[in-house]
């Protein structure tokens, strides 16, 4: 793809595909919220540090403010919470022939199409692990699944080319027809990590965790059940096995998780995003926005949520000031999976 690639927010997930298009020769325009970021990236200072690879690019990079003119492709990777305001903020800036891809966390595809028109919209799905450390500065912990496709499933010519994109970020990098079933597998895995957060636990230590082994596999049950009556068939990736806790094949279920853990100690990110933005950057996070689209549409079914109900709260509750990560919570949370 010779044109120019719009990355619209550098952070852990943006910041790290753009430079590693960029290392390879692409014409990527990094746009980003913070001035010290933004100024690194032009000074070349775009440092992708951590296991899975150590080098430092730059390139041309901009405030939202200051971007001009329309563009054929924008990969949008902000956080869950902020894509209709980043999406308002690009729609200028897209082509009337161009697409907007989610490179986020969650559902996010549902809201940005409404913004920018289905037709303008590409499905992505990522689970790779990067934080961002500083300006200039990103974590490439552990590579994960990156998944790309046309939301109606179609293998479209500029999909194809998308593909032959994100295989310069990720030789294995898969086009999907069903890319909606990659992120409602992550709504139930993500809501794992989210519950983690509760506590100061790895992500490997809490899945392993005889005491939360009931309010994994409810949890996760209780999600992948409104995907199941939204008629998507949610797809398991990184060992995360949803048929399993669909079905409620205990031995499937246990085997998932080990794996789930044995894949999460590998990671030199050991701990979620979510749980970083709460114990480390002290600022809100996106738990609530992710699992919105999901409840939303549990409610349309008549599903009750009440695990991811608390949940949520109970992450509000720690953003707020009222409650302190620990295990205390994540028992409460516990009690609520027996109840349910």
């Amino acid at each position: 793809m010779d044109e120019r690639i719009v990355i619209w927010g550098a952070g852990a997930i943006g910041g790290t595909i753009g430079a590693f298009l960029r290392r390879a020769g692409h014409d990527v325009l990094f746009v980003d919220l913070v001035p010290e970021h933004v100024a690194a990236i032009r000074e070349g200072r775009l440092h992708i540090e951590g296991p899975v690879a150590d080098f430092t690019t730059g390139g041309e990079a901009a405030l939202p403010e200051d971007v001009r003119g329309t563009h054929r492709l924008i990969l949008l990777a902000v956080k869950a919470h902020h894509t209709e305001a980043a999406t308002r903020a690009l729609l200028p800036h897209l082509a009337p022939d161009g697409a907007v891809v989610s490179c986020q966390n969650g559902l996010n595809e549902l809201l940005i199409s409404e913004i920018v028109g289905r037709e303008r919209t590409v499905g992505a799905f990522v689970n790779f692990y990067a934080d961002y450390m500083a300006p200039g500065r990103i974590n490439y912990a552990k590579r994960g699944a990156v998944v790309v496709g046309e939301l109606d499933g179609q293998h479209s010519p500029r999909v194809a080319a998308i593909h032959a994109l994100l295989r310069d970020f990720d030789g294995d990098a898969v086009l999907s027809s069903s890319v909606f079933g990659y992120l409602w597998g992550k709504a139930g895995y993500g809501a794992i990590l989210k519950a983690s957060a509760l506590t100061d636990d790895t992500i490997a230590d809490f899945i392993a965790d005889p005491a939360r082994a009931l309010l994994i596999r409810r949890l996760v049950a209780e999600l992948l059940a409104v995907a199941r009556a939204e008629g998507v068939v949610p797809l398991g990736f990184d060992s995360f096995d949803p048929q399993a806790f669909l079905s409620g094949d205990e031995a499937a279920i246990a085997a998932s998780m080990r794996a789930m853990e044995a894949f999460n100690r590998g990671s030199a990110k050991p701990r979620s995003g979510i749980w970083r933005d709460l114990a480390v950057r002290k600022r809100p996070t996106d738990a609530g926005a992710q699992l919105a689209p999901v409840r939303a549409a549990a409610r349309r079914h008549g599903l009750a949520t009440p695990i991811a109900d608390a949940l949520v709260h109970l992450i509000a509750e720690v953003e707020a000031g009222r409650r302190t990560i620990g295990t205390a919570l994540a028992d409460e949370l516990s009690e609520v999976a027996r109840a349910a």
